[in-house]
């Protein structure tokens, strides 16, 4: 799974003290300069009826769109609703018609897996689409679904009885805490902790591959990243990086809905928050499981 959310940061809606994203690859491509309105009035440019590009390109701040096709927070939070209820939906239904006993613990986990495998796949594709996909963002919820009602089942099962509700508690304290710091003021998303993070996140992925890839090839838990004292730290660094993560989804949210993004991107908004939050998860549920495993 991804935090690093390729949908936000190839649509990014930086201001003029925001981070890399849209503006960047477009200044690369020879496009607009960093700082610019992405929906500023253009040749070629879809969204260039864009009735305050003029104030957002002298500096002054973007004012309440006119339009009535624009995202706005209630759209994301709708959408984010349905994604949201789509993967908890089918994850009660995979834990209650997948089983993980004895019997049938092998063809329930060849289901998550290949699930899984489907999620992942409809991720990337939707990551790389020029417009969002509402279909596809819900059917990749539904396959997440799967693979996690599965896998929580089996961890509530074999390792520790309520780990899973204290896993979703601390995602959503996660959320909170960090939508809190964020509306407050005590994170301030820039170019520099745009570019640590993402800096970050690729030494995360990469050792947790070649952890995964030692495992494969030796057994046990290769490299030991996913156990003991370095899985509770690798547990926390993933924690804080899914955190760190969300501070990026609100900052593109933010600019968003302030630059006047069509309604559609509400779904690229919530396709990665979703992202985000099944990242903490996940990494909230091995940290618990780590912690009570060694009880």
């Amino acid at each position: 799974m991804r935090s690093s959310n390729p949908v936000f940061s190839r649509r990014g809606f930086s201001r003029d003290n925001g981070y890399a994203g849209f503006n960047a690859q477009q200044s690369q491509a020879g496009g607009p300069a960093a700082g610019a309105d992405p929906y500023a009035q253009g040749a070629g440019n879809p969204y260039a009826t864009n009735p305050y590009a003029t104030a957002a390109t002298h500096g002054a701040p973007p004012q309440a769109p006119a339009r009535a096709d624009v995202m706005t927070i209630d759209d994301v939070v709708t959408r984010t609703a349905m994604t949201l209820g789509t993967v908890v939906l089918t994850a009660v239904l995979s834990w209650v018609l997948l089983p993980v006993d004895g019997d049938n613990l092998g063809k329930s986990y060849g289901i998550a897996i290949g699930a899984a495998l489907v999620a992942m796949v409809l991720a990337l594709v939707q990551s790389f689409k020029r417009k969002a996909s509402p279909a596809l963002i819900l059917s990749y919820a539904a396959f997440e679904g799967v693979f996690l009602g599965v896998i929580s089942s089996a961890v509530s099962t074999y390792i520790a009885d309520g780990v899973v509700a204290q896993a979703v508690l601390g995602t959503m304290a996660v959320f909170a805490g960090v939508l809190f710091a964020y509306k407050m003021g005590w994170i301030r998303v820039t170019r520099r902790f745009y570019g640590f993070v993402m800096a970050a996140a690729m030494g995360f992925v990469l050792l947790m591959a070649v952890n995964l890839l030692f495992a494969v090839i030796g057994g046990g838990d290769g490299l030991g990243f996913r156990s003991g004292a370095l899985g509770i730290l690798f547990g926390v660094i993933g924690i804080i990086l899914g955190a760190c993560f969300l501070a990026l989804d609100f900052k593109q949210v933010e600019d968003g809905i302030a630059y006047g993004a069509p309604r559609e991107e509400s779904w690229l908004a919530a396709f990665g928050l979703t992202l985000t939050l099944v990242w903490i998860y996940l990494e909230m549920l091995r940290l618990l499981s780590i912690l009570q495993g060694d009880d």
